[in-house]
């Protein structure tokens, strides 16, 4: 009898354990990190809107943000902003793109205590420069990258302007690498998820954070650059596809009012304010 109520327990306790994941809870403590991983000189928005929507020659400065996210034990990046080497380089007001660091991934983490060597995983939500571009710093982590993308990165030659570069220990190297198909749970919780988001690349993702107080935070990748875009779902004159990219739109747009997400539009000051600023955490 005795036996029989200990299997009894177990079960229940069981039970609820799978009930919790399976409800997309976190189940382990999760923090998040907003990281300055660069900023660029926009100085015709209209290269981000294929329908000139906005006043010829306007500028903004866009941020390059990338993210921290620890999940129990384990850390993950989100995207890792523009190259090191751009450090000090100084932004241009006539040329259209321009872009500059001001301190690097490694020397933030520092600042908390994770060294490069703790980071377990990558996530990028695409193959842009100035979303992989400090990734080699972190050569022991398991890459996860949309299929689209991975594919366009290792053809020979590769395809649709995707420059393998600053990937290449795991694009044909000895990296772990996960080619990911739609949606990813990456830590088997639903706390992370990466949000299958197509249009801008190929295989281009969001991410999707749930915080036990903050609750569900929604980080748009390149799905939009800058506020005024959103409502009117701009689309960038260089996209991979309008039409897919129209469909993210949709997805994205509906995904933050049914989870009730905080919106953070990654390349937007205005929007990345509404995290804590480093080396402050949400939680």
């Amino acid at each position: 009898m005795k036996r029989v109520l200990v299997l009894l327990v177990a079960g229940t306790l069981l039970s609820g354990v799978c009930a919790f994941a399976a409800s997309g809870k976190p189940t382990a403590t999760v923090k998040l990190w907003r990281l300055d991983c660069g900023a660029a000189q926009i100085n015709d928005l209209n290269t981000f809107n294929d329908t000139r929507a906005f006043p010829a020659n306007s500028r903004m400065r866009f941020t390059a943000s990338c993210y921290l996210i620890k999940h129990g034990d384990s850390y993950m990046l989100w995207d890792t902003g523009l190259p090191a080497a751009l450090k000090g380089v100084p932004t241009s007001d006539t040329a259209p793109i321009s872009a500059t660091v001001t301190v690097t991934i490694v020397e933030q983490l520092a600042q908390i205590g994770v060294k490069p060597a703790d980071i377990s995983t990558i996530g990028i939500s695409h193959y842009h420069f100035d979303h992989i571009g400090q990734a080699a710093a972190f050569p022991q982590a398991k890459l996860l990258i949309g299929k689209g993308d991975y594919d366009s990165l290792a053809a020979t030659p590769p395809r649709n302007g995707a420059d393998p570069a600053a990937l290449k220990n795991w694009i044909g190297g000895p990296g772990t690498v996960e080619p990911v198909s739609g949606d990813k749970d990456v830590f088997g919780d639903g706390s992370v998820t990466m949000i299958d988001l197509p249009g801008h690349t190929p295989g281009h993702h969001g991410l999707l954070v749930k915080l036990a107080g903050r609750g569900p935070v929604l980080l748009s990748g390149d799905q939009v650059h800058f506020r005024e875009n959103l409502p009117i779902n701009g689309v960038p004159t260089f996209n991979f596809d309008r039409s897919q990219t129209l469909a993210s739109f949709d997805r994205f747009n509906k995904l933050a009012a049914n989870t009730k997400a905080t919106v953070i539009i990654q390349h937007d000051a205005r929007d990345i304010a509404k995290l804590p600023a480093f080396p402050a955490a949400a939680e």
